[in-house]
């Protein structure tokens, strides 16, 4: 057997932009084309190529039999395109990928279910239509059932579910394959909080039994968790491939403003955020200069610059710190306080900045991410960017820098002991 159960050389995949969407085509119509082609072609009626947009660009990786490999990019990086290409969904339009293993691919959990039938005959059906035989479903469908907590239900047509229901079942059966590859595209984030660690354990299992696994995930603590190392995707093309910890901080910092500043540009704001319009994000030292780096013993000023173009009623502008792994340390709104709720109920259009001050001693040395977000309670989102700049934080001058070791924890706080002693020794 090989030492690589996939092997990634020079992969493409290319889809046309613009065509016309044609309805379904008769024999008829196939001719009508064929006799009036040289006619339309005189005239110039024949649509002109339609523009193509490579969603995988030269691709070339490998995994060695028995590897985790975590698979990273942001939302359009290709990472999708690239399990369907494994997986023979989709035909790659360039290189090619050699699979030495069986393949089971979670790329869309409840792929195969038919509302209209029960829990138990759509598990028999799902299951099928995931490679297993009907012995191997018998075999392991009290598993699957006790996993997915619907036993109440197995025989009730899954119409009546509710989706997380649905989508506990669904995930229970795609999870329990025997595949020698196994393929995961972000579905450990269906059901509650109990099913996603009930997910994440079954996948530890998965990966602790010595099969192959590509797995796709935002969740970078998943991918942490389960992955040694991880390749990382961006606009169709792999970028960075290193042990996990060091992909996931080279690609939550990709992209990010390091000068301690973010500007959106006019092509970067949804239409439909109007009237609410970013302008700039800024971190500010003492001296009230833009900075990358600011020093934990002391102040941090967070500025947001933006525009109204109409009144809004109840807008509020919000901040989102966290780590560069996406953990996070606090939120907090321009309007939490009551009195600055009341006084701007609505805000007349113009030009505005909201400021923030985090207090100084209050993180530890480290990088952090500020996103953004501007929205009206339970009403509208105008305006989100979740990683909106990076900033780093110096410890020099922090409390307990005299000790050799990394202080533990995202927050330093500068804390007032006493030490009591009274002169005496206790017998």
């Amino acid at each position: 057997m090989s030492e690589y159960a996939i092997r990634v050389d020079g992969l493409g995949k290319s889809y046309a932009l613009g065509g016309k969407v044609e309805r379904y085509r008769t024999l008829r119509d196939s001719l009508v084309d064929m006799v009036s082609w040289p006619a339309r072609m005189l005239k110039g009626d024949l649509r002109r190529d339609a523009e193509r947009i490579w969603a995988l660009k030269d691709i070339s990786f490998d995994v060695r039999q028995g590897q985790v490999l975590g698979v990273i990019g942001r939302n359009g990086a290709g990472k999708s395109t690239l399990l369907k290409i494994l997986s023979r969904v989709t035909d790659p339009s360039a290189g090619y990928a050699e699979i030495n293993g069986r393949v089971g691919s979670l790329l869309e959990v409840g792929t195969g279910f038919h509302p209209e039938l029960s829990g138990r005959e759509n598990i028999y059906l799902n299951g099928a239509v995931l490679g297993m035989k009907r012995r191997e479903i018998g075999a392991k469908f009290d598993e699957i059932v006790e996993f997915s907590g619907v036993s109440k239900f197995i025989d009730t047509a899954v119409k009546h579910y509710s989706s997380g229901m649905y989508l506990r079942l669904a995930f229970s059966v795609a999870a329990h394959l025997e595949p020698e590859i196994l393929v995961v595209d972000e579905v450990l984030a269906v059901g509650d909080a109990e099913f996603q660690r009930k997910c994440l354990g079954k996948m530890g299992e998965v990966a602790e039994a010595g099969r192959t696994v590509l797995f796709v995930s935002h969740n970078m603590s998943a991918i942490l968790r389960l992955t040694e190392e991880s390749i990382v995707l961006d606009k169709g093309q792999l970028v960075y491939r290193a042990p996990t910890s060091q992909a996931v901080d080279y690609y939550m910092a990709t992209g990010l403003s390091q000068t301690g500043e973010r500007a959106w540009a006019a092509e970067e704001v949804p239409a439909d955020a109007a009237p609410f319009r970013p302008i700039a994000m800024r971190v500010k030292d003492t001296a009230g200069r833009v900075a990358e780096t600011v020093q934990s013993p002391q102040p941090v000023d967070i500025e947001i610059e933006y525009e109204l173009s109409q009144p809004i009623q109840g807008l509020r502008l919000g901040i989102y710190l966290q780590t560069m792994r996406g953990e996070v340390v606090f939120t907090s709104f321009d309007t939490d306080d009551p009195k600055d709720y009341e006084k701007y109920a609505t805000r007349p259009a113009g030009h505005y900045l909201s400021r923030v001050t985090i207090p100084a001693d209050t993180l530890n040395e480290g990088q952090y991410v500020l996103g953004l977000n501007a929205s009206a309670f339970r009403v509208r989102r105008y305006f989100q960017d979740e990683r909106a700049l990076a900033f780093i934080v110096d410890a020099l001058g922090a409390p307990g820098m005299q000790w050799p070791e990394p202080r533990q924890g995202l927050v330093r706080p500068k804390l007032d002991w006493t030490i009591e002693h009274d002169g005496a020794a206790r017998a």
